[in-house]
């Protein structure tokens, strides 16, 4: 490859052929891959500023039956992790292979960070790499341009000829990824899959302290004692978040012409309708257990609400009021499961990220729930929110302009021909459909009411963080993106099911594009796809 790299930086780590029959450990166990030769390799190596040794690396496998098609993986989190490179699709879609087994070139990569490296258990643990400026810059997509270049290099000298067509697909963090392509380097990509688009991460970090700081407020101890991690799931009982999407159900089930147990036309449902049916399940005040507090219907209104200073300015967006409320998924992030003692995602990811990655200068906390969660409750909204848009010192940038990747101004994707899905959750926890919701309008404005014609928006209901939830969130966006993009088929729908997990396995409904919403045509069953038009 001498010669060939677009950064001459580039290194070769390791190439190996790997016959068919090799395994690779996933979320859904061992998975056995197609032949294929594997590659890992790294790039901007260099010395940080705290003398930690970063670069960024990535893993590319190149399959023996290649269908000329790059596939680029999202990935997720805090990332320091170069991935597995199998494309999977999406989260526990049952007989949906991952791109790798359909012939698909994919790619992976770290971010910039590697958690087995750049760890620091005394400075945030794996959250360290925020207070290195590149290295929070690789996080928050620097990193992307150069390992798509690097690949499609490989790709060009392994197979004699370019890929024919390229595409991205991430959720979450890789939902960023893929609008940062979109925002930043329009060029790369014919087709993105934009999974719950954590693109105005720093502001949704806010919105996290601010649900935390919510619901501790149901149990905050005296001024002299610090508020035990392991308190915060017990603020809501499983029963009374039952209670909560039951009040969602009978305020909103019917707006979609049928009571099914999803509010498809969750747009529709308000906190000002939704509060009325909560208050008919307050508790006498000599009984407790399976019934509601109005302390916790007022934290309920302030979650929904999003968070705001003092001025009442909104620093992020208001939620959507939808049946997947309260659900395992769900609740994993805004307060941890019922009795574990586990305090949520939005505290023991959420608080460190704000922290060292999101805000300038970056505080240092050590790495446990505890000072995750003194840090959420302290943090003023009025004082610190600010610092998300911050600069000053090493960092001349800030987070929000080197991790946001919001921007409704698509002319370069659009020209170029680039197609891209978003998908996301109403109940999604962590970042607000309504925030998906509000950029895909900016971008249909300043398209003149076009965006359609290269951007589609599918709401999943009742479906949390990229799966999850009460909702039919098995579906395959990749194959509704390469139609589109190889056949010129717009998606009008996209066929999802309910999976084992649900209250009605085996359930299909349509996922419609915004603003359409799937609605029940009259006649047939509420099991099946084909009773459900989208209007």
């Amino acid at each position: 490859m001498q010669g060939h790299w677009p950064d001459r930086s580039t290194r070769i780590l390791a190439a190996d052929w790997r016959a068919a029959g090799s395994r690779v450990m996933t979320m859904r166990g061992p998975l056995v891959l197609p032949a294929h030769c594997e590659i890992t390799a790294a790039l901007h190596e260099r010395t940080g500023r705290y003398g930690q040794h970063y670069a960024i690396r990535f893993h590319l496998r190149l399959p023996e039956r290649w269908n000329d098609r790059f596939f680029f993986q999202g990935g997720g989190g805090s990332e320091g992790d170069v991935g597995d490179a199998i494309g999977a699709i999406g989260v526990g879609i049952a007989g949906v292979p991952p791109a790798i087994d359909t012939g698909y070139a994919v790619v992976s990569e770290d971010a910039g960070h590697d958690n087995a490296v750049n760890t620091v258990p005394t400075e945030g643990g794996p959250m360290a790499f925020g207070l290195d400026p590149q290295a929070r810059a690789d996080y928050g997509g620097a990193s992307l341009e150069p390992v798509a270049q690097a690949a499609k290099a490989i790709i060009r000298i392994y197979y004699r000829r370019a890929p024919a067509r390229s595409y991205f697909v991430g959720c979450s963090k890789g939902g960023q990824e893929g609008m940062v392509f979109a925002e930043r380097d329009p060029r790369e990509f014919d087709g993105i899959v934009a999974g719950a688009p954590g693109f105005s991460l720093p502001r949704a970090a806010v919105a996290e302290a601010w649900d935390t700081q919510a619901f501790a407020s149901l149990v905050r101890p005296s001024s002299t004692a610090r508020l035990d991690p392991r308190d915060l799931p017990a603020t809501f009982s499983e029963a009374q978040f039952a209670l909560l999407r039951a009040a969602i159900l009978a305020t909103c089930d019917a707006d979609d012409g049928v009571r099914d147990g999803i509010t498809a036309d969750f747009e529709s449902c308000t906190w000002s309708r939704v509060r009325p049916e909560l208050e008919t399940r307050v508790c006498p005040a000599e009984h407790s257990g399976a019934c509601l507090s109005e302390a916790q219907i007022d934290v309920l209104g302030r979650v929904y609400g999003g968070p705001r200073n003092s001025a009442g300015e909104p620093l992020y967006a208001t939620w959507p009021l939808d049946a997947g409320a309260g659900s395992d998924a769900w609740r994993l992030w805004k307060i941890g499961p019922a009795a574990s003692g586990f305090p949520g995602l939005n505290v023991v990811l959420g608080a460190p990220s704000l922290a060292e990655v999101f805000t300038t200068p970056p505080s240092i906390l050590p790495a446990d729930p505890q000072s995750a969660l003194d840090y959420a409750l302290r943090f003023d909204f009025d004082r610190d929110a600010p610092k998300i848009y911050a600069t000053g010192g090493a960092f001349p940038r800030s987070a929000w302009d080197q991790i946001a990747a919001r921007s409704p101004r698509l002319a370069g994707f659009r020209a170029r021909g680039g197609k891209m899905i978003v998908a996301q959750g109403a109940s999604d926890p962590v970042f607000s459909l309504n925030d998906t919701l509000a950029w895909y309008r900016e971008v249909d404005r300043l398209n003149g009411g076009e965006a359609a014609s290269f951007v589609r928006l599918f709401a999943v209901p009742g479906m949390a963080h990229c799966a999850g939830g009460p909702a039919t969130d098995e579906f395959d966006a990749l194959a509704a993106l390469v139609r589109w993009v190889e056949q010129g088929r717009p998606p009008d729908r996209i066929l999802a099911r309910a999976g084992p997990g649900t209250p009605w396995p085996g359930r299909t409904r349509p996922l419609c594009p915004y603003p359409k919403v799937a609605r029940y045509a009259g006649s047939g069953s509420i099991e099946e796809a084909a009773s459900f038009r989208c209007e």
